[in-house]
């Protein structure tokens, strides 16, 4: 892997489809800012081949990509797996050697975020129990797993988050955070990617305003928070330490910097694209290889 900047374009996608007119305006705004990596989204019914020749033509390359899944009781867990399995070859076809493992959309999480609604113990054992199957699979195929914290998921508190990676442990399940998911929270991403620096594979950059911070005192659904225009922040505009987060990432660090963030807080989708990236260009220029 090298160190690339890339982009994760959800803002195109999240309201509007992954469909294919949708991916090529993004790809098209994306190669004329200056992001040479895009996540890896394959369409249905595309194949891998077709993909990679696909974002090739507007001079982009696949970067890691994520599996998710709620991975608690609501799951048949044999049609996860195949599923995975699915995922894993086709990233390995793309000649991607990681992914990304994320819990999402639980109901009652999705209603009240970010401040661990409804935790429930075995259901917590369940999901590190399901999540341990999934990276099994994953490691099968070639692919090694990172954890992707997401509010709205199982793991969406520091001791869910922490008590996943420690019961897998390192061999079967790497580390890759999402810097604002993690503090919107209430975690501090700084420490836990200084506690597992010898874990981490990939990174999504994202920031955060305080407008519905702490969590535990906003009100809103995630979807009304997530899409407000004043939780998610182009990186450099809002309170989150992304230069402590960078200086925490070890040395050896091999993966992408995958700048993402969920719903622009500028008036345009290419626009909160461009502002990404000239941040990205000014703080990592030194530290990416494209």
């Amino acid at each position: 892997m090298t160190r690339r900047i890339a982009a994760n374009p959800i803002p195109y996608w999240a309201k509007a489809g992954k469909t294919r007119e949708v991916f090529e305006r993004a790809f098209t705004d994306l190669a004329e800012i200056g992001f040479t990596a895009v996540k890896a989204d394959v369409l249905d019914g595309m194949s891998a081949a077709e993909y990679a020749r696909w974002i090739d033509g507007f001079g982009l390359s696949p970067s890691l990509s994520l599996f998710s899944s709620p991975l608690d009781e609501t799951v048949e867990m044999g049609e996860v797996l195949e599923r995975a399995r699915g995922f894993a070859a086709t990233q390995a076809e793309l000649g991607l050697d990681r992914a990304m493992l994320s819990s999402m959309a639980v109901p009652a999480r999705m209603e009240r975020p970010a401040v661990g609604a409804g935790f429930d113990q075995g259901r917590l054992d369940r999901a590190v129990e399901n999540a341990g199957k999934v990276c099994e699979v994953l490691v099968s195929e070639g692919i090694r797993p990172l954890h992707h914290s997401h509010v709205g998921g199982v793991f969406e508190t520091e001791h869910e988050v922490t008590t996943l990676l420690d019961t897998l442990g390192p061999d079967l399940l790497g580390f890759g955070p999402d810097t604002g998911h993690l503090f919107w929270a209430g975690a501090d991403p700084v420490a836990l990617i200084r506690r597992y620096a010898d874990r981490i594979g990939g990174i999504h950059l994202k920031d955060v305003y305080a407008d519905h911070l702490p969590a535990r005192e906003a009100r809103g659904s995630y979807r009304e928070i997530s899409d407000s225009g004043r939780l998610w922040a182009e990186p450099g505009r809002g309170v989150l330490d992304l230069g402590a987060v960078l200086e925490a990432l070890p040395d050896d660090y091999d993966g992408d910097y995958m700048i993402e963030v969920d719903h622009p807080s500028v008036s345009s989708v290419a626009e909160s694209h461009r502002l990404s990236f000239a941040w990205a260009k000014e703080v990592l220029g030194a530290v990416t290889v494209s």
